[in-house]
């Protein structure tokens, strides 16, 4: 018990669970930690220790989480917040994430969950729209030209010069910063959804018959593209292209509103370009900023989705040419 922060022990002694283990899990990519509590006669839960306390009822997470609970979505159930301590009490979902699963379950049964984790963005996009409150989270937020322009600037700095350890010429990086505004006023203007923002396998839980959303804090407004890119081409998995193309076209089916599918797979591409170069921009700064080594194992994949694009679009053929010298693998 002495060795955890303060806020935990506090935490625990008004949960009356002071006897309870308490496991610190991996901690995500944020300044949170998490922490496993299991009393022996009662359900285990976790506690989301946050970097500084909050005002009550405040916290994105809580407030997108109630939200996402009227879509009606699976996410954890928030139990309790001490805010002046800058805890939530969760349940507790266990470890199984769609990536730890997706190597040991039956192909039907990895099929199925995939699909239930696109029916869960249809949802989220028909009921986001009804249930939409202008002025409030997460509609005051968008990926919009500042936005997604920030994020390539996030990838020039954290992958480029950060992990790469490159210096551009600045007539190099003008022309990069250019061909990527092009790609950032075309996504801008797309109508927009609610999207969760980070949905992919790490992101989806395995408890029970079901799976369940978390790290839905950063929900925003963006093209309808944005979260399907994000898990059908994961930076964490691979999947076949056999189920990727029925999960796409399980999507368009149900939320393409009669545009053409070779029109909505040409947005799937340009919205993957951005995703996987912000993608690029995160890991580089986890592995350099952060001294976390472990992000850049998910490098090499994320460039081959980049290189497929890039193959398939010929649009992208500047862009590509900006690159290759920085990044030789999208080649």
């Amino acid at each position: 018990m002495s060795a955890l922060p303060a806020a935990i022990t506090a935490s625990l002694a008004r949960l009356d669970l002071r006897d309870a283990t308490v496991v610190a899990l991996t901690p995500d990519a944020s300044d949170r930690r998490y922490f496993r509590v299991m009393p022996a006669r009662t359900d285990a839960v976790v506690l989301a220790l946050h970097s500084a306390p909050f005002a009550p009822g405040t916290l994105p997470f809580t407030i997108v989480g109630r939200l996402f609970e009227q879509v009606p979505l699976p996410v954890p159930r928030v139990r309790a917040e001490f805010p002046e301590l800058g805890v939530l009490v969760l349940d507790d979902l266990g470890d199984v994430t769609l990536q730890a699963h997706t190597d040991s379950a039956p192909d039907d049964r990895h099929r199925a969950l995939y699909e239930r984790a696109v029916d869960h963005l249809i949802a989220l996009q028909r009921r986001g729209a009804e249930l939409a409150v202008p002025g409030t989270l997460p509609w005051t937020l968008a990926f919009d030209v500042e936005k997604l322009m920030w994020e390539m600037t996030f990838f020039l700095t954290h992958f480029i010069e950060g992990f790469r350890g490159l210096t551009m010429s600045s007539t190099h990086r003008g022309a990069l910063e250019a061909e990527l505004g092009v790609l950032v006023d075309e996504l801008a203007v797309e109508p927009r959804v609610l999207c969760h923002r980070d949905y992919h396998s790490r992101n989806l839980m395995v408890a029970g018959d079901d799976l369940y959303i978390i790290d839905f804090q950063d929900a925003r407004l963006g093209p309808n593209t944005y979260d399907l890119v994000s898990l059908l081409r994961d930076c964490y998995v691979d999947l076949p292209p056999a189920l990727v193309a029925h999960l796409v076209d399980r999507f368009h089916r149900a939320a393409g509103d009669g545009e053409p599918a070779e029109v909505f797979a040409a947005r799937l591409d340009a919205m993957g370009v951005q995703r996987h170069l912000k993608a690029l921009g995160t890991f580089g700064y986890q592995a350099v900023a952060r001294a976390n080594p472990a992000y850049a194992a998910y490098v090499p994949r994320t460039t081959a989705y980049l290189r497929a694009a890039f193959e398939r679009r010929p649009r992208f053929a500047r862009l590509r040419d900006l690159l290759v010298p920085l990044v030789p693998d999208v080649a």
